[in-house]
């Protein structure tokens, strides 16, 4: 099989596209003839050697992919061959072929293309299990979302306004905070020209927000706190801003806040599998009615990977880079 791999740890000039042995599902495994994957900003970091792949998993990089069952490992009783499907992986996306664990594979919204769907299951399963089931946004809360114009960031704004709730973004150019609030942002702040704790605060009556989707970590964590109702949580699940900030934890006792951080790709399957089967029933029907839109920033073949990690790495995109077989 073809993929994408990473001749030594360094910048997108180290990615290569490579001849590997062909892949054989093991128990509980589907193998996937693929057609297309997405690039996530774990990728740039497995490449630059700071985000390893869990025990056991393949090195090569792709947390998701699109494409056709083609073989079926022993016990596998969900699909069958030549089933249209997209997957959430460990790893292994950037390839030509992929095995996926068989609780880890979902059909495709129908109304969506096999190329496209390629872009929804990681940005999905981040924001379903952080906004939804781990800080548990309720009816009447509102969801501030850092980074709102990223592949995670679109969906979660996009899943949550289609929810009902109120969205406040952040974004970090005048047509990222346009498109924000194409896709149903209340309020969107460009963070490089406005102090977003101020315009927060203003915007909420000085209320706050309910629940934080935050993907810069350290130099984000006390104006989050600042920005957060009584009763608030703040899902980290990025560090861009770094991994360490200073926590005032008066403010915290006082807001009676939760600080939650999260990590998908190291889950066991069986949790993975639980968020999986959460987006086929509660978030796919809305992606199917068009309620849910992925937003796809550009698709290339899968052997331009270092210019579509350049366009992640210069955050010139918005929503998700596609790569094609």
């Amino acid at each position: 099989m073809r993929a994408v791999t990473v001749r030594e740890f360094g910048g997108p000039e180290v990615l290569q596209m490579t001849e590997l042995p062909d892949l054989v599902p093991a128990p509980g495994e589907v193998l996937l003839q693929v057609a297309a994957t997405a690039v996530n900003k774990g990728d740039t970091h497995q490449r630059e050697g700071n985000y390893p792949p869990p025990p056991g998993i393949t090195d090569v990089m792709g947390l998701e992919c699109s494409g056709t069952v083609i073989a079926l490992g022993p016990g596998v009783t969900r699909w069958k061959l030549g089933d249209t499907v997209c997957a959430l992986v460990a790893g292994g996306g950037y390839a030509s072929h992929a095995v996926a664990p068989q609780e880890q594979v979902m059909p495709i919204p129908a109304g969506v293309d096999t190329v496209t769907a390629a872009a929804l299951p990681e940005a999905a399963a981040t924001v379903w299990s952080n906004v939804f089931m781990e800080a548990a946004l309720s009816p009447g809360e509102t969801l501030l979302v850092h980074g709102g114009a990223g592949g995670i960031g679109t969906f979660a704004i996009s899943l949550a306004a289609a929810r009902g709730h109120r969205v406040i973004a952040t974004a970090g150019s005048a047509d990222k905070v346009a498109t924000c609030q194409e896709l149903g942002a209340d309020v969107a702040i460009n963070y490089r020209d406005e102090d977003f704790v101020g315009a927060i605060k203003e915007a909420t009556g000085g209320r706050g927000v309910d629940v934080i989707l935050d993907n810069m970590g350290g130099s984000y964590l006390d104006r989050n706190l600042k920005v957060l109702n009584t009763g608030g949580r703040l899902a980290i699940i990025g560090m861009q801003g770094g991994t360490k900030g200073e926590l005032n934890i008066g403010r915290l006792l006082v807001k009676r806040a939760r600080v939650i951080a999260t990590s998908l790709r190291p889950r066991p399957i069986t949790e993975k599998g639980e968020i999986c089967a959460q987006l086929v029933e509660q978030v796919w029907p809305l992606v199917e009615s068009g309620a849910v839109k992925p937003v796809v920033d550009c698709v290339m073949p899968l052997s331009d990977a270092a210019r579509a990690h350049e366009r992640i790495e210069a955050s010139s995109h918005t929503g998700k880079i596609i790569l094609t077989l």
